[in-house]
């Protein structure tokens, strides 16, 4: 089955990794899980869900508060994308995107807004087979706002020289479909 944008005169597409470009949401989830597990805390599934999108750090402060915890959250980054890391051969393509994306290549300049690290978004688009596809990554060592903020989305668009109105946004969550159309762009939901 394949992806069809809306119709619209859109210059260029920028695509979320995590989720939508990559199936890898429940490893993300699993790295989550034993990371909290290893500080006698835990982070249930449809929470974890509910806040896809969110920056590592700002999950780890909500689950501090939500929880009563006190955990560091560079710690807790690191040891989350070292679980992470390590499952990474086990991604999957999201089919339809993925060939979205090689049907575009090169006819349409394409790019990744992330709110992942740019060591695991790229790690993440190799496992996938489709890195050298894009135009530039944005990734969270880019931008000071993650989503919902449309920081990540304006830079991407910035990059690749389109104005954010003549982008198609791809996301797989509320937050970041919120970043995108606060960016000025329509977007696709996955």
């Amino acid at each position: 089955m394949m992806l069809i944008p809306p119709p619209g005169n859109f210059r260029a597409f920028i695509f979320d990794c995590d989720g939508t470009l990559a199936d890898n949401m429940p490893l993300h989830y699993k790295a989550w899980s034993r990371t909290l597990r290893e500080h006698d805390g835990e982070f249930p599934e449809d929470l974890f869900y509910r806040w896809g999108g969110v920056p590592t750090a700002e999950i780890v402060r909500r689950l501090n508060a939500k929880f009563g915890l006190s955990l560091d959250a560079g710690e807790i980054t690191r040891r989350k994308e070292d679980h992470y890391r390590a499952m990474i051969p086990e991604v999957k393509p999201k089919p339809e995107v993925v060939a979205l994306v090689r049907d575009r290549h090169g006819s349409i300049p394409m790019a990744v807004a992330s709110g992942g690290h740019r060591d695991l978004v790229e790690r993440t688009l190799r496992a996938v087979g489709i890195c050298n596809l894009f135009e530039t990554v944005v990734a969270a060592e880019d931008y000071n706002h993650g989503k919902p903020h449309p920081e990540p989305f304006l830079i991407a668009a910035a990059r690749l020289g389109v104005a954010p109105e003549h982008c198609l946004a791809f996301e797989d969550t509320d937050v970041g479909a919120s970043a995108a159309r606060a960016a000025g762009m329509q977007c696709i939901l996955v």
